[in-house]
């Protein structure tokens, strides 16, 4: 929402400025020539540099973007609700009474009580393939960490393929406006004899091209990547918030400690109180 309010407010400012202080038409900044110039190299150059799984993820990455982190409050409530769910069977009954529900996620009597978590297919499967790990027998606490993490910055780095492409595009599409705008020269000088309003008006039109490309690079696809790695980078707590708590239950902790390690992850804009998960936590259903 801030992304879409912030866009509005540049591309408001630009037109507000050439129309209400000097008076001219805003569509005397559009020349299709140097659009199709800027956006054509734009488009072609993050085609060519991309695989077709990032340009495919181009209009999903732009609407993330804009929606901005997928997990808020009440997710993260969920999700310490499971921990300490999770943990509190494995306490009781030992590692093997989860076996049933990591095998068979969807017909698991545990994760339905979480329709939340359940119907986020990766987190499912993440959660999943550490527990049958350790009811396989896994028992070193360092060794899965660093299995966790590399994972965990792996799907990471995944995630923000897109997004550098996308700064990279931001980043040269000031170079592109200049490649417009020298284009626009070379037009202007077979018009030097001609009259000076018709030679003016193609200077004029040479040098939108270089306004456009900054104002493409730096007012809309520069802020657009900045908000998507936001967006990557608060939405990967997710994974981290599982990874504590599942290092802490490895180390013994009962399930009530181990869901406040996961719940000490969380940025204090998602965190639940220490009483609000108590709360959650005690009102969940017997195992």
């Amino acid at each position: 929402m801030f992304l879409l309010i912030g866009l509005a407010v540049v591309l408001v400012s630009i037109v507000a400025s050439f129309t209400g202080l000097h008076g001219h038409s805003p569509l005397q900044l559009l020349h299709p020539a140097e659009i199709i110039i800027i956006v054509g190299i734009a488009a072609g150059s993050f085609i060519a540099a991309n695989d077709a799984h990032v340009v495919k993820s181009f209009v999903p990455a732009i609407m993330r973007a804009a929606r901005g982190p997928k997990y808020n409050k009440d997710d993260y409530l969920e999700l310490l609700s499971l921990l300490y769910q999770t943990f509190k069977l494995a306490k009781a009954k030992g590692m093997l009474a989860l076996e049933g529900h990591v095998e068979h996620p969807d017909d698991s009597n545990l994760f339905s009580q979480f329709p939340g978590f359940s119907g986020n297919r990766d987190a499912l499967t993440f959660f999943c393939d550490y527990l049958r790990l350790l009811t396989l027998g896994t028992d070193n606490p360092n060794e899965v960490e660093t299995l966790l993490d590399e994972e965990i910055d792996t799907e990471h780095q995944n995630e923000l393929h897109v997004q550098h492409s996308i700064q990279t595009v931001a980043d040269a599409a000031p170079a592109i406006g200049i490649i417009a705008a020298v284009v626009g020269v070379v037009h202007t000088m077979g018009l030097l004899d001609q009259e000076i309003t018709v030679i003016g008006a193609a200077i004029a039109a040479a040098l939108t091209g270089t306004m456009l490309g900054i104002f493409i690079g730096y007012g809309v696809l520069g802020p657009i990547a900045t908000a998507l790695k936001g967006a990557i980078d608060a939405d990967m707590r997710y994974y981290h918030c599982i990874k504590a708590g599942l290092l802490a239950y490895m180390q013994g902790y009962a399930p009530a400690v181990c869901v406040e390690f996961a719940r000490k992850t969380l940025s204090h804009d998602v965190r639940p109180s220490f009483y609000e998960v108590e709360e959650a936590t005690q009102s969940l259903p017997p195992i």
